[in-house]
């Protein structure tokens, strides 16, 4: 009988990265206190305890936000775009050099494993910077005109599952187009965002160019209904883009919205079974299942249902649970009691509508908020677990027998953002792809992500495209 070889623990260091007792709002190049003093406390999902104080924005120190961006407007949107390129240059290198603080710092804020910041976040989150930075002085060629002109100030709100991420994505086309920008990070992962608030001041951004200001959903509502406000950009949930969509509308300001979605992941009978197995989890347990564009249903070809789901659940009994910052560590924290109450109530209404659970046997640790990865059998379309977002380590599997039947399937939801096809033959992914209504579908993978690669939704998951040139429309008045 072959050895059995235990993990040993491989803690990434917290000493990396020194976080500050309290912090102010970043307004016009400086940090400041709230107006009317409210503070509230950024938590660490794994282990509860509280990382940092934080301002709460209120009205006033929104209009100083906006007003500090509006001033910014006029010079930066002059400079010549080389010259605009040099600054997200600068941004993109120190990132790159701060990227291990960056990696723990979102790592304790947020609860996803060290492994994924490090090798997945902020990596990204420097190459959207390098990849705008290319396109500042070459917006004419970008296919929106001869000399297309930034729109004014952009308001960003963005959720707390990429904290940093969402940020490049939307700051970065932003700055590069010449707009200014007044960002809310979510209430529950603030410190990121507050942090490359001193990249900009490191990177010598001009005052007011970048604004960030921390606070909950108020902050973010008072925010989009700014009227010093020209462009909305939101990534959430579907509830809160409805309420943003019904504040912007009958104004002058752009709007866009990636919202939720309940992708499905089809593996037909001839996909490699190994390979399609590494995608469903990396589909659906990366980041917890706490992404937009998670592969959270899984439509199987009948005829390989029973071989498939003995490899994924041989492949979920490997998976670790626990500390984030462990470098062996598969699966994190959930990233707040809110959230790990709403997966609890819809896992458990799979199971009273009629669905088979099974987890992976896996001990939770005692303290933070934990969820194990869960699959569900015998799920019918009915089943509110195969139609609502869950937004965690919660996959529910459906069979199918032919490709029109895996589309019809794959298209009854109310969302559009993602899907995924595990196939051998090439015609069988393009002829799949053109009749799945998803902004994004990945051919044997899932999960992939490049700033040159636009990323969006159709239906309930938003409108509008972010990442490649695509991505530059939304702040060009064309």
């Amino acid at each position: 009988m072959s050895p059995i070889f235990e993990y040993a623990p491989a803690p990434e260091s917290r000493a990396v990265v020194d976080i500050a007792p309290s912090y102010g709002l970043f307004v016009d190049g400086e940090f400041r206190e709230a107006a009317d003093g409210r503070v509230f406390k950024t938590v660490s999902p794994s282990t509860e305890e509280v990382l940092s104080e934080v301002a709460h924005a209120g009205a006033e120190d929104v209009d100083a936000a906006v007003a500090a961006a509006r001033r910014a407007f006029g010079p930066w949107s002059a400079l010549p775009g080389a010259e605009r390129a040099k600054y997200l240059f600068r941004i993109a290198r120190i990132i790159q050099e701060r990227s291990r603080e960056l990696a723990v710092l979102e790592t304790l804020d947020n609860g996803k494993p060290i492994r994924e910041t490090r090798d997945v976040d902020l990596p990204l989150v420097a190459a959207h910077f390098f990849y705008y930075a290319g396109w500042a002085d070459k917006l004419s060629h970008a296919g929106f005109g001869p000399d297309p002109r930034p729109l004014g100030v952009a308001g960003q709100v963005i959720p707390w599952n990429f904290p940093l991420l969402m940020l490049a994505w939307k700051v970065a086309p932003a700055l590069a187009c010449g707009n200014t920008v007044v960002l809310k990070p979510a209430e529950t992962t603030p410190l990121s965002a507050l942090f490359f608030a001193d990249v900009c001041r490191q990177a010598g951004l001009p005052k007011g160019v970048v604004n960030i200001l921390t606070g909950d959903g108020s902050t973010g509502a008072a925010l989009v209904a700014h009227e010093g406000v020209d462009k909305v950009a939101f990534t959430g949930s579907t509830a809160v883009g409805r309420q943003i969509a019904r504040t912007v509308a009958g104004t002058r300001k752009k709007l866009t919205l990636e919202l939720g979605g309940k992708g499905a992941n089809i593996v037909f009978d001839d996909a490699p079974i190994d390979q399609a197995v590494e995608g469903i989890v990396n589909g659906i347990y990366f980041n917890q299942g706490q992404v937009c564009c998670a592969g959270s249903r899984l439509l199987v070809q009948e005829s390989i249902h029973d071989e498939l789901l003995e490899a994924l659940k041989r492949r979920l009994a490997t998976l670790r649970v626990g500390d984030p910052l462990d470098k062996n560590t598969d699966i994190g924290a959930i990233n707040s009691a809110e959230q790990l109450a709403r997966i609890t109530e819809l896992a458990d209404s799979g199971e009273s509508e009629g669905a088979v659970r099974w987890s992976p046997a896996c001990e939770l640790p005692e303290r933070g908020w934990w969820f194990a990865p869960t699959v569900f059998t015998n799920v019918t379309q009915a089943h509110r677990i195969a139609r609502e977002e869950i937004f965690g380590p919660v996959l529910s599997v459906l069979t199918f027998r032919t490709p029109d039947e895996a589309v019809a399937k794959a298209n009854n939801s109310q969302y559009g953002l993602s899907a995924g096809v595990w196939t051998e033959k090439g015609s069988r992914i393009l002829a799949m792809a053109d009749r799945l209504r998803a902004g994004v579908v990945w051919a044997n993978t899932f999960n992939k992500f490049d700033p040159t690669s636009p990323f969006g939704g159709y239906k309930e998951s938003g409108f509008g495209r972010e990442g490649g040139r695509h991505g530059l429309e939304a702040y060009l008045d064309v």
